[in-house]
């Protein structure tokens, strides 16, 4: 009987390990890294990645070596950079097919086969890994139905320019986000032209210097 409680106690604790070690959380790759380890919904390995760079085209990826044209716009699945996307050039279908936007490259994974495949859909509706902030919004962890990725999203470029964080289910295999978890904002700024910067405001506020009492002229004497 003690033998038997003992290796119960051993298994339960067994599973309680393997359970642990998969939710344990595990920060994302550089997006190039993301980018690279996508599986195109095709099943063709004749595709192109591309990041072009203040007008220059560097290969990141290349399964296949053939001619094709240079893009003017692509995606971003990280922080914009408006002299810096990336592009996939797609010959699944014997010619050059281009992939410039989070649509197409939503499309281009099909369904999600890996955690990578789960930030393309979360990208493309709005949602980035955010490499400078990578605790709050650039990592995930998984079970056995489900990955589970903490992201960020820019949610005003206006007064003031916020950016919040979100925690995602996308079920494994799934075509959708089942959940959002909103944990609120992780960056605020207000710049000099925001009419609603607390700093100003309390500025304002801050009471003016009392007039000094206006002292009384000496009478004369006649």
């Amino acid at each position: 009987m003690v033998k038997f409680t003992c290796r119960l106690v051993t298994f339960i604790c067994i599973v309680s390990g393997i359970s642990l070690s998969a939710q344990e959380k595990k920060q994302f790759p550089n997006v190039s890294a993301v980018l690279q380890n996508i599986v195109p919904n095709t099943k063709t390995d004749s595709w192109i990645l591309v990041h072009k760079s203040y007008g220059k085209d560097n290969i990141v990826k290349q399964s296949t070596v053939k001619e094709y044209e240079s893009q003017s716009s692509g995606f971003n699945i990280g922080i914009a950079d408006e002299d810096a996307f990336y592009y996939i050039v797609d010959f699944s279908t014997g010619k050059p097919e281009y992939i410039t936007g989070l649509t197409a490259l939503r499309k281009f994974v099909g369904k999600v086969d890996n955690i990578y495949d789960a930030a393309v859909f979360a990208a493309a509706e709005g949602y980035i890994i955010d490499e400078e902030f990578r605790d709050l919004a650039a990592n995930y962890y998984q079970d056995k139905s489900n990955y589970y990725l903490d992201l960020g999203k820019l949610t005003s470029t206006e007064c003031p320019y916020q950016k919040k964080h979100f925690t995602l289910t996308i079920p494994k295999s799934g075509e959708t986000i089942l959940n959002t978890k909103d944990n609120g904002s992780y960056i605020e700024l207000y710049n000099k032209k925001c009419t609603n910067n607390p700093r100003l405001l309390k500025l304002e506020k801050k009471e003016e210097p009392k007039d000094e009492p206006k002292k009384s002229k000496p009478t004369r004497r006649k």
